[in-house]
Order: structure tokens, then sequence, then C-alpha cells
């Protein structure tokens, strides 16, 4: 009963993190399950068995709550459906170890691209104006952001930074579109994994669990990031983004312990200095905004 209801709050702390930010579920839950000796392609299997209720439960929160961009949706979810069957059922054959540390070097550029724009160069009217997601790009971002998902949770680190790179995007329609297509990824998957490993091989233990903190955590998320202002919200994505990218660079190339904690220092000192002007940029708005109004 105590290891459930501690998986269940891993649940809910994953879900919490995912459905706020759209990222770090399937990250968070694998990573968990792997410490404790579960091989990767079932910590994976059991994971996305879960994700499949937590997605939905998070999808349906989000689109009450108006967080998701419809049509961005539909043209996310058949590419990325694709890619994370195909992932799932080579998750075996692909050198994950050796290709995370360059998608990791990757993706920390693209969170410091998107802190460094929702800094100085985000305008609050750029969400009045939003560019719509072309086919061209969505098909490349939902296979390899599918993909990737089925190898150790990808979907959410890999479209979220991507999406929120394009000028004119609301950032908690971001999180809230990423989570919710992330459902059909989760089913994609999960039927990638049934067929490659057999339902004996899921854990039903962890499953359950994850499934019951993520369900709980699910409305929760999707009304937190409502109500966080977009600059803000970029900040803290991008932040999370360097900060989850950085760990993954500096277990594979860093092997002094005092070098990864003064890097870590560093990174958490400039997260928490964007945090605290996005917060002062957002007061200075606001007043304009009375000032302007009265």
């Amino acid at each position: 009963m105590k290891k459930l209801i501690t998986f269940a709050l891993i649940g809910f702390l994953a879900q919490l993190i995912d459905g706020s930010l759209g990222m770090a579920y399937g990250v968070t839950s694998t990573t968990l399950l792997l410490t404790f000796g579960i091989a990767p392609a079932v910590a994976s299997a059991s994971v996305h068995l879960a994700e499949v209720v937590t997605t939905a439960a998070s999808g349906v929160s989000h689109i009450k709550f108006g967080n998701v961009d419809k049509s961005m949706v539909l043209k996310l979810i058949i590419p990325g459906s694709i890619g994370a069957f195909v992932g799932a059922c080579f998750l075996s054959n692909l050198p994950g170890d050796a290709v995370r540390p360059y998608v990791s070097t990757f993706l920390l550029l693209l969170g410091v691209y998107v802190l460094f724009r929702f800094l100085f160069t985000f305008k609050t009217n750029e969400e009045k104006s939003p560019k719509p997601l072309s086919t061209k790009q969505s098909i490349p971002l939902g296979l390899i952001a599918g993909f990737a998902d089925a190898t150790g949770g990808g979907w959410g680190p890999i479209a979220t930074p991507v999406l929120l790179a394009k000028k004119g995007t609301t950032a908690r329609k971001v999180v809230g579109t990423v989570d919710t297509s992330e459902f059909a990824i989760a089913v994609s998957a999960t039927l990638g994994f049934l067929i490659s490993l057999g339902w004996e091989q899921v854990n039903w233990f962890w499953v359950g669990a994850l499934m019951i903190g993520g369900i709980i955590a699910a409305p929760i998320a999707a009304w937190f990031v409502r109500i966080i202002p977009a600059h803000l919200l970029g900040s803290l994505v991008g932040g999370f983004i360097i900060l989850t990218n950085a760990r993954t660079l500096l277990n594979t190339w860093v092997s002094s312990s005092s070098t990864q904690i003064a890097v870590y220092a560093f990174i958490l000192i400039v997260w928490a200095a964007a945090i605290i002007y996005s917060l002062l940029q957002g007061k200075k708005y606001n007043q304009n905004r009375n000032v302007e109004v009265s």
C-alpha cells in the first residue's frame, strides 16, 4: 500500500508538471521505473499505457479551459502517431544512449532560444496574430517527436519548445495542444509495445499507480496553465528545458561532481533571475495597461 501511494504521488507530480509545462510526464515516470531495475522497453510500455488514461484526462481538462488549438492537434496526431508506433516497435534496436546527448544538445539550444524570446522579444499582442502550423512543419515535427516519445518520453520535450519558438504562438495553447495530442501518441506507442512485447510484460502495478496520480493532477494542471501569464510560462518552460537537458549532457560528458554542481547552480541562478524579470515585466505591463484604460 505504501508503494502504491508513493508511485501515485509520483504520477501526480509528473502529470502536474507535464500538464503545466507541456512535458516531463514520460521522462519523469520512465526514469523512476528504470531506477527500480525495470527494462527500458517494459518501463516505456508501462508509462505509455498509463498515459493513455492520463493524457485523455489532461486533454479533456485543457479543452474545457480553452487551452487547445484544435487545428494544430489535428496536424500533429497523424505523423506523431506514426512516429510513436515505429519507435515503439524498434525500441530494442535503437542506440538510445548514444543518440540522447545530441538530441539533448538540440533541445537545450531551443530552450535557450525560448527563454530569450519570452524575456526580451515576446510581446503580449503577439498572441492576437498567431501563425498557423503548416503541414510541412507538422509532419517532420510529429514524426520526430512521436518517435522520440516511444524511446523515453520525447513528445513534450521536442514538440513544446519547437512550437513555442514560433512567433505568435500562445504559450498556454502550446502546452494544452501538446498535452491533448499526446493521447493519440500514447495509444499508438502502446499498440507498438504490445505487439512487440505482449501484455504479460506490462507491469500493471506501476501502470495503475501512475494512472491514479495522473488523473487527479490533470484538471489542476489545466487550470494552472490558464492563469499563468504567457511571458512567465515561457520563462518557466524555457528554464525547465535547459535544466533537464543539461542534466543529460552533464551525466554523459562530465564526470566531476563539483563541475556538475557548479553548472546546476549557474542554471538555477539564471532561471530564478529570468522568472523574477518576467514577473517584473508582467507587473510593468499591467500598470501601463491600467494607465491607458483610465
